[in-house]
């Protein structure tokens, strides 16, 4: 049984003990882990841990949070970035309207200067929703850009189903260990639309919540998703490396 952590921040100063988390991660069948920038700064440091770690590969790009500091030269940097062939996604990028950590007009323009940047280089995009399900179709539509995945997907079932019909994925954490609407949505979604992931460090799933969450941990989800579809561990885990393989082209 292999699995694939798409999504993690393991560049944090929390993992100072980066070779023991990899280890475990190795000893729970984590085959590779996806590590992902929020910022040119630590789309570098994503990028200096995929070229020492061979099981690491690293994305960069402006999170929402972030878009506040892009500056007139960010796209060129990201672009730089994404010729790397360690950088295997354009992200974490996408919308957050619970924060506000930058203002709503700010967001929305660097999110979809990056999705067109993401389309001109053919390169798959991460990103980041939340209460921000209009806005975020919205940009989808006017860019074109359908070569996605949704991390954290926390929304309904309504728009989980809009985001497939247009070819998005749709990516789960520790969340559906002890969020009860979400495991409504992962029943009534196909198998090979499902991607795991930690989001390292946060969202520790149930058994080890208040917990530093780390990459051998997605086997919860993986087990919860097939606790929920009521299948086996190992249709779980061989279905979401194919579809995290084929995404990313790892």
């Amino acid at each position: 049984m292999e699995l694939i952590d798409t999504h993690s921040h393991i560049y944090y100063d929390k993992y100072n003990d980066i070779d023991e988390v990899l280890d475990r991660a190795h000893e729970n069948n984590i085959s590779k882990i996806i590590c992902v920038g929020v910022d040119i700064e630590s789309s570098f440091k994503s990028l200096n841990l995929a070229e020492k770690y061979d099981m690491i590969y690293a994305t960069a790009g402006y999170h929402p949070h972030e878009s506040k500091d892009a500056d007139v030269s960010y796209l060129k940097e990201l672009e730089e970035l994404l010729s790397h062939k360690k950088v295997v996604a354009l992200g974490e990028i996408g919308l957050d309207f619970f924060y506000k950590h930058s203002d709503k007009k700010t967001q929305i323009s660097v999110f979809e200067e990056q999705l067109y940047l993401a389309k001109s280089l053919n390169i798959p995009c991460i990103i980041h929703n939340r209460e921000s399900d209009k806005e975020l179709l919205q940009s989808i539509n006017k860019t074109k850009n359908n070569n996605g995945v949704i991390h954290c997907f926390a929304s309904d079932l309504k728009l989980a189903k809009k985001l497939i019909k247009l070819n998005f994925h749709l990516s789960f954490t520790g969340l559906i260990t002890f969020v009860n609407e979400l495991k409504n949505v992962i029943k009534n979604i196909p198998l090979d639309k499902i991607m795991v992931e930690t989001d390292s460090p946060y969202l520790t799933p149930v058994p080890h919540r208040g917990k530093r969450n780390e990459p051998y941990m997605v086997k919860y989800v993986a087990s919860e998703i097939a606790k929920i579809k009521n299948i086996s561990l190992e249709d779980v885990a061989n279905k979401t490396t194919k579809t995290a393989k084929d995404f990313f082209g790892i």
